[in-house]
């Protein structure tokens, strides 16, 4: 039915054309015939008829070329972002009545054609101009509206807080990243790029089973952090087609949010400290948060193994700080009182040295 329809509207197109075809060689004078008479209206209506069922004929191959045209479309606008799409096509607009403001003056010269003329050249030009300038330069558009929205009073009292936290792939699959939200020491909004969404499922889809196991988590992280947790998640749709790294991506995003990344992997934290970006190194606070021990204080251990200097033994704090006991090698599998002598903080974590308390006493 619809293509019926399109064959009939087709066909009405094509008698117009016909018609506008003889009425523009009347006007240029081309063809002289008189518009009371009836061969005049016999050649009107038998060019417009012609054109008309030629297009009626030729309908089915326009539809079918048609289609075609739109389905490319389509797909070539499916490559393009959203936002690029919409600044593209206000770009056009603004494009287009530069344009049309240009070209009236044109039009009053009274010079033939000269009008038409120089209005589709600048038609043609701006609104070119408009779609790329504005899809060249969205960087800058962000940045520039941000910091316009910035400067206003009601973006100063806006939905955010605090400036955002970009989490990162390692940090989404580590998990600890819920528990933190759900203390309440990471404020919103929490930024979730859709490359770093992405590359979650692609470990989650991994033929290795760990892979597997830890991508699915970081999905069930990020399911309870929306439905569970009262703090506000966005996913970013942000792509930057130019950059392939998804860390260079993370820190090319971060910096026009003017966020922070949210990691506890060691070489963002310092290609990110390098690039002036502020980081938040779940690993960092997992070491800051662990009891502090002074030299001379007393705990009670268990020694599980040797260590690696000879008749030290380890034992191990339950936030897994790893205590080496001189001389424990002999009390391996027992459960002693020991006196910390020294504590050394490493990248690692902390490291706390310790001598049992019966040797310590027998010494005094």
């Amino acid at each position: 039915m619809i293509d019926k329809i399109l064959r009939g509207i087709i066909g009405l197109a094509g008698l117009l054309v016909g018609y506008g075809i003889m009425a523009g060689l009347k006007a240029l004078e081309i063809i002289n015939m008189s518009s009371k008479g009836w061969l005049g209206l016999v050649l009107y209506l038998g060019v417009s008829f012609i054109f008309g069922i030629i297009f009626f004929s030729l309908s089915p191959k326009i539809i079918k070329g048609g289609r075609r045209g739109v389905q490319v479309l389509e797909n070539e606008l499916q490559k393009f972002p959203a936002y690029d799409i919409a600044i593209g096509s206000v770009g056009l607009i603004i494009g287009l009545i530069i344009a049309y403001l240009l070209s009236q003056p044109f039009y009053n010269l009274e010079i033939p054609y000269l009008g038409v003329a120089i209005s589709i050249l600048l038609y043609g030009v701006f609104g070119y101009l408009g779609i790329k300038v504005p899809t060249r330069k969205r960087d800058d558009i962000t940045t520039t509206l941000g910091n316009f929205k910035k400067s206003s009073k009601d973006k100063i009292k806006g939905n955010w807080k605090s400036c955002p936290k970009i989490l990162d792939t390692s940090v989404i699959i580590d998990g600890r990243i819920a528990d933190i939200c759900k203390t309440g020491f990471i404020e919103g909004p929490l930024i979730i790029p859709e490359f770093v969404l992405e590359e979650v499922q692609h470990i989650a889809d991994s033929s290795d089973a760990l892979k597997r196991n830890r991508g699915r988590r970081g999905l069930d992280i990020l399911n309870k952090i929306q439905k569970e947790l009262d703090i506000e998640v966005i996913i970013h749709d942000k792509k930057f087609e130019d950059v392939q790294e998804v860390d260079s991506k993370l820190l090319k995003l971060t910096q026009q949010l003017k966020g922070k990344i949210i990691t506890n992997d060691y070489n963002l934290n310092k290609v990110a400290e390098v690039q002036g970006i502020d980081v938040l190194n779940i690993n960092d606070l997992a070491n800051a948060v662990k009891p502090i021990v002074l030299p001379g204080e007393e705990m009670i251990v268990q020694v599980i193994k040797d260590g690696k200097e000879s008749g030290q033994g380890l034992a191990y704090l339950d936030d897994g700080t790893m205590i080496v006991v001189e001389g424990g090698k002999k009390y391996i599998g027992e459960t002693i009182e020991v006196l910390v002598t020294s504590v050394l903080q490493t990248s690692a974590g902390r490291m706390i040295f310790a001598k049992p308390k019966s040797i310590v006493d027998r010494a005094v």
